[in-house]
């Protein structure tokens, strides 16, 4: 097998991934993701153990114990710009030799999960509430820069999204992936369910306007009033399609848990989201411990 070029996959001088700074051993197969680096030790204090902590730019990472499961905490910075960078870096440093720069022949599965925070499209989703993303719904490109295709449902899903929300082909080609099942059980109580939609941005791409018009202003209420079969889109944010987009083409098990921090609808915004981010925290780790 012919070895990936020192271009291709970037090795620091202590044999570590060059973004997140991580050797194979100092990562756990369960894996914690959060956009705010300064979340990362409000997920470690709950460890039993902290083995190892590394930090490199935003890229901030905590590997312990929950128990006797060991997991690690990584934080993304905001944007499917870093989940690409982040999600392919885990990967490699999962089934990739980095002393051989080769692909391993038996390839091992990660569980990713990841915890932060969103906006609400639909009323009856509050604030300071739980989403867990059935699916992603990326309107930010990023996976259609890989081979990928779309299951005939999923088509359908994206043809009546792209009539129902008339989002112009010059601004995004949507692509959409799912949820792991098997992780997706573990969290139904006290967790609304629904299509995350990610956007490549906080302002435009979200619909907010301060000095600048937009060109879809209706895409908001489009998003809201979206329905197909029994989907509907609860809620956006800037990550979770990239996750699951590329979590599904490398063949690891992935979720995405938001604390709803703003509901877009009712034009409410939460009193305290770091509580509510520390509540999804203890509850998700608390599941996952069990698991």
């Amino acid at each position: 097998m012919q070895a990936i070029a020192e271009s291709e996959l970037i090795i620091n001088s202590r044999g570590a991934i060059y973004h997140l700074d991580l050797r194979p051993e100092e990562l756990a197969d369960t894996i914690f993701t959060v956009g705010d680096p300064l979340r990362v030790s409000a997920v470690s204090k709950h460890f039993d153990k902290i083995e190892h902590k590394t930090q490199h730019r935003e890229f901030v990472s905590h590997t312990g114990y929950i128990g006797k499961k060991r997991v690690t905490v990584v934080s993304t910075g905001i944007g499917t710009d870093n989940i690409d960078i982040v999600l392919n870096e885990l990967d490699a440093l999962a089934n990739i030799d980095l002393a051989t720069r080769t692909v391993k022949p038996t390839l091992s599965i990660l569980t990713i999960i990841r915890m932060g925070t969103s906006g609400s499209l639909q009323k009856d989703v509050p604030v300071d509430g739980f989403v867990a993303s059935t699916h992603g719904l990326g309107i930010d490109n990023l996976l259609n820069f890989y081979r990928h295709e779309e299951n005939e449902e999923d088509k359908a899903l994206l043809q009546s999204f792209a009539t129902q929300t008339q989002l112009h082909h010059r601004l995004a080609q949507p692509y959409i992936s799912g949820a792991s099942p098997t992780l997706l059980r573990h969290f139904v109580d006290g967790f609304h369910q629904g299509i995350t939609v990610t956007c490549p941005g906080f302002y435009g791409p979200q619909g907010r306007v301060l000095r600048l018009g937009l060109s879809q202003p209706e895409l908001i209420d489009r998003l809201t009033g979206f329905s197909f079969g029994p989907h509907r889109i609860t809620n956006f944010e800037m990550e979770t399609a990239g996750i699951y987009g590329l979590g599904r083409l490398m063949g690891h098990h992935c979720i995405s848990l938001s604390a709803i921090v703003a509901n877009r609808i009712n034009k409410t915004f939460s009193a305290d989201g770091t509580a509510a981010v520390e509540k999804l925290i203890s509850e998700t780790l608390r599941i996952v411990e069990k698991m």
